[in-house]
């Protein structure tokens, strides 16, 4: 295993587990199974260890795996705190007293607000005085990490990296959402003020491994480096040292095994140019199927009504790239969670943004098209709910 540190020299493995996603058996977590898989990764040497409160049954599950092999000392915990939910000052220490239960410690290396996509979100816990409770919780020793996870776009994210001297944050990337989410221009933010990267989501939920086009995997079987698509995505973000950790989430042996190997071997600026025309031919192939040629270039943008135009077509893409429900949830989550809607229905249709659009699209259709297909009346109405409890 190889590691690279956070920002106070403490050594993290470059492969960290994802939590998530632990085995199932029926609806509930398969304890004994997903107790060999963890471990097998901590004594292969992963140290970093990614759960939350909203992941149903995995705080607990990960707790009483680290009691019952008496290893708490020699990982790091990451966690959530669901900062949707925080109506008041107090709930801060409700939530963090049950996750610090559930997880039998008295502890969190790594503490998140999870899913701030939105400023205002932010904005809105510093009025419930959470700075003060941060640095009481640190200075209790009862947080030792303060960061962020994130789904956005750049602008959002930067606005958010800069709000407050964060010790770490997770963001979505792979070499699909290079240029979308927080992106590459994101990382490279982070890293320009030493803040150390966690990643999520590197295969997508397993798409760029289970639901690539058969060209796609044409390409990867017949490279002479011999990966398989899982190692292409991985060893794409271990290239880059701005990574510091990527989560993966195992729930089998083989998983475990096969990414402890990969991350045991790869070496930072080991992906020719050659290898970067095979990730650039797979993406070639997965974006075969796009609705919209929209590079995510942010030319059309600001829009005078709000409209986030890129994250809409993204999102849009996606649906077809993937399947409908991603594209849908992704942009759900991205609207619903913030402040000022960005909405596709805002548009006016001025047409503003299709004179600066570099690719010459039909900007006002295609918004049309996208709102038809990513807003059924059941996400608008999702949409209202969420929006009704004003989580910011």
């Amino acid at each position: 295993m190889q590691y690279r540190n956070d920002r106070n020299g403490k050594p993290i493995s470059i492969l960290g587990y994802g939590c998530m996603r632990f085995s199932k058996k029926g609806k509930s977590i398969d304890l004994e199974k997903t107790e060999q898989e963890v471990m097998t990764a901590i004594q292969s040497g992963v140290n970093y260890l990614d759960t939350a409160y909203i992941y149903p049954g995995s705080e607990a599950a990960l707790g009483e795996i680290l009691k019952r092999n008496q290893c708490r000392e020699s990982v790091s915990i990451a966690t959530k705190l669901p900062q949707y939910l925080i109506k008041s000052e107090a709930a801060l220490d409700k939530y963090f007293n049950e996750q610090l239960k559930r997880l039998q410690t008295d502890y969190i290396d790594y503490y998140l607000m999870h899913m701030l996509t939105d400023i205002a979100a932010w904005e809105k816990l510093c009025k419930l005085g959470i700075e003060d409770w941060i640095q009481r919780k640190k200075e209790e020793g009862k947080i030792r990490n303060l960061g962020f996870s994130f789904h956005g776009n750049t602008e959002m994210f930067l606005q958010i990296l800069n709000a407050y001297d964060w010790d770490f944050c997770q963001i979505q990337y792979n070499y699909m959402d290079e240029h979308s989410q927080a992106g590459r221009k994101g990382l490279e933010a982070a890293a320009a003020k030493k803040i150390p990267v966690i990643i999520m989501e590197p295969l997508r939920g397993g798409k760029l491994v289970d639901l690539l086009p058969e060209q796609a995997k044409t390409l990867i079987r017949e490279d002479e480096r011999g990966w398989t698509p899982a190692e292409w995505a991985f060893r794409w973000l271990w290239n880059q040292p701005e990574v510091t950790c990527v989560l993966s989430g195992m729930n089998s042996l083989p998983m475990v095994e096969e990414n402890v190997r990969i991350a045991g071997e790869v070496q930072t600026g080991e992906m020719t140019a050659r290898d970067f025309a095979t990730i650039e031919a797979v993406k070639a192939e997965i974006n075969r199927n796009i609705k919209v040629g929209c590079t995510g270039c942010a030319y059309c943008m600001p829009c005078p009504k709000g409209v986030d135009i890129p994250t809409a077509f993204r999102c849009y893409n996606r649906m077809y790239t993937e399947n409908r429900n991603a594209g849908r949830l992704e942009y759900m989550q991205i609207v619903s969670l913030q402040k000022e809607m960005s909405d596709i229905r805002n548009c006016v249709e001025c047409g503003k943004c299709e004179m600066h659009c570099p690719q010459h699209l039909p900007i006002r259709q295609k918004l049309k098209e996208a709102q038809r297909e990513l807003q059924p009346w059941y996400y608008r109405v999702a949409i209202r709910v969420i929006r009704v409890f004003k989580f910011w």
